[in-house]
């Protein structure tokens, strides 16, 4: 489990139909790429709560009602602390879910989203081991963007309201962005999100004991 009472922070949308994995969606339909984001959501899930125990937070869009696997989301985030999210733009929201994290204890917060669940509880703990005052931590992701940060500020954060999402630099501007505040930043493993057909197949190729790669082999199967 990390130490230093570093939380984990999981920003993420509920996986309905339409609303999540839309470019997946197009390729295996809207009802099969929602379940692909339930299971990797559930991975992640699992995952932060190995290295953090109860020091869990879910900034949430949508309800969990309306998406695939409510039930089992909801049973699996029975010790967490679940809020939603608030912003109009993805950095905005980040900003947001940092500030609220820190205000139900100042700890430092290790950040990540739905789509990497190969991700394990020791890449989060080495994460966390690296946030110290004035240090960060960031995980690039193969698209250019990041799959992890964690950052020992909230103040820190703040900056993500004005850093571009979803670009193939965001990696490279939100590693910029954080260094002009001042902070120095060190660098987590690359990993894949998963956006595309190939995407899905590599990561539950590299990750086969995962909810995902379970739910990706019954795409396959032809049975999701």
């Amino acid at each position: 489990m990390s130490g230093a009472g570093a939380r984990a922070l999981v920003v993420a949308k509920a996986p309905v139909p339409g609303k999540v994995k839309t470019r997946l969606g197009a390729h295996v339909g809207d009802e099969v790429a929602a379940e692909l984001a339930a299971a990797s959501l559930l991975d992640t899930i699992a995952a932060c709560a190995t290295a953090f125990g109860d020091r869990c937070h879910l900034a949430l869009a949508g309800r969990l009602e309306d998406g695939r696997r409510g039930d089992a989301i909801r049973a699996a985030l029975e010790s967490w602390h679940v809020f939603r999210q608030e912003g109009c733009s993805l950095g905005e929201r980040l900003a947001h879910a940092h500030r609220t994290v820190t205000q139900v204890e100042p700890a430092p917060v290790v950040q990540v989203g739905m789509d990497t669940p190969q991700l394990t509880p020791a890449q989060l703990s080495e994460a966390a081991d690296r946030v110290r005052p004035g240090t960060g931590v960031i995980g690039p992701a193969h698209d250019g963007g990041w799959w992890l940060l964690g950052l020992m500020s909230p103040g820190a954060a703040e900056v993500l309201a004005r850093v571009p999402m979803s670009t193939r630099r965001t990696g490279f501007d939100t590693r910029r962005a954080l260094t002009g505040w001042g902070v120095r930043m060190s660098t987590a493993p690359t990993l894949r999100d998963v956006d595309t057909v190939v995407d899905a197949q590599l990561v539950a190729r590299e990750a086969p004991a995962t909810q995902f790669a379970e739910a990706w082999a019954w795409v396959n199967a032809g049975v999701a």
